[in-house]
This record gives structure tokens, sequence and C-alpha cells, in this order.
């Protein structure tokens, strides 16, 4: 059964940092590409940062430079390093992967962590 389960989200202030984690069950190996994406109160839900199966990487340019996603296959987790936090970063983060499966290609998505950014 393919779950991605996420953790790490809390209070932080600004300037500070958070990892997010992203634990996968099922197969790692067949997703395409794993992704972390928010999505603010009032807002539609963005990306933020994706890692593809060959280990490229693009981000959103309100986080470039500061958030950094890998992936350890090994460990079947997904991280986004997190560094500056800014209130308008402010979301619950959710994870999402494209799952190859036998017929089609499926996306799951974790329920999401939450992330606040206040002083």
């Amino acid at each position: 059964q393919v779950q991605l389960v996420e953790s790490g989200g809390g209070l932080i202030q600004p300037g500070g940092s958070l990892r997010l984690s992203c634990a996968v069950s099922g197969n790692i190996f067949r997703f395409d590409a794993m992704g972390w994406y928010r999505q603010a109160p009032g807002k539609e839900r963005e990306l933020v940062a994706i890692i593809k199966s060959d280990g490229r990487t693009n981000y959103a340019d309100s986080v470039k430079g500061r958030f950094f996603i890998s992936q350890d296959n090994a460990k079947a987790t997904v991280d986004l390093q997190m560094n500056g936090l800014k209130p308008e970063d402010a979301a619950v983060y959710y994870c999402n992967g494209n799952y190859r499966g036998s017929y089609a290609t499926i996306p799951y998505w974790g329920r999401g962590t939450q992330v606040t950014v206040s002083s």
C-alpha cells in the first residue's frame, strides 16, 4: 500500500530553520518524482520543491537558496530543509509523489504538516 506521511512541522521564529520529512510506504523507486507543496489559508496549493528520479531538483522562486529537497532511497524518505524562514512561508506543507502503477501513474498526497512562522 502506498502512503506518504509528513512530519517535522511546528512553530518557528522568522529566520529559523525546520526540516520536514516525508516517509514513503511502498516502492520509492516506482515514483517518477517526489515533491513538496504548500497551501496557506485562502491561497491555492503551490509547488515548493521537486526532486526527480534522476536526482534533478526544481524550486519555486520564492524559496530558491533557502529550501533544499533531498531523497534517501535507503530510508524511503524525502526531506525538505527550510532555512531563513519568513512569515510568508507559513502554510500546510504536503508531500506528493507520482507513482507508476501497473496501468497508470497515480498521484499520492500526504495529509500535510503545519508550519507556522511567527515571533
